[in-house]
């Protein structure tokens, strides 16, 4: 009973990161606890598509925004945008991001591939 902060002090993992219980596994971003996204068909999708400058000292980007398709779909039409537009692009949160302002060229591509798409701000 002299050391009564003896059998606390030693502990290593003050923070909380041990797993004290865990129903499914130790993998928490397994596929069975991912949220499913639909993947809709290209005429089912309500595309934006805006010009952006925030948050990016100056340098204008083209934001497509709305899509309802896994990933796979997305980055394959990313990069068929960004060969299209000669420009660089990402993807971000379902957003798709071109390097520069291609509205008008984009909302064409966008069109003819049999998305609805509209242009946003001004």
């Amino acid at each position: 009973m002299a050391n009564s902060k003896g059998n606390f002090s030693n502990h290593k993992n003050a923070k909380g990161d041990r797993v004290v219980y865990s129903e499914f596994g130790n993998n928490a971003n397994s596929p069975a606890t991912e949220r499913a996204v639909p993947n809709l068909a290209p005429n089912q999708q309500n595309l934006r598509v805006q010009a952006s400058r925030k948050g990016r000292k100056g340098k204008t980007v083209t934001i497509i925004s709305g899509f309802q398709s896994n990933q796979e779909t997305l980055a394959a039409l990313l990069k068929q945008l960004k060969n299209q537009c000669g420009a660089g692009g990402t993807l971000k949160d379902n957003e798709i991001e071109i390097q520069g302002e291609h509205k008008q060229k984009l909302l064409e591509i966008l069109t003819k591939l049999g998305y609805k798409t509209k242009i946003s701000g001004g």
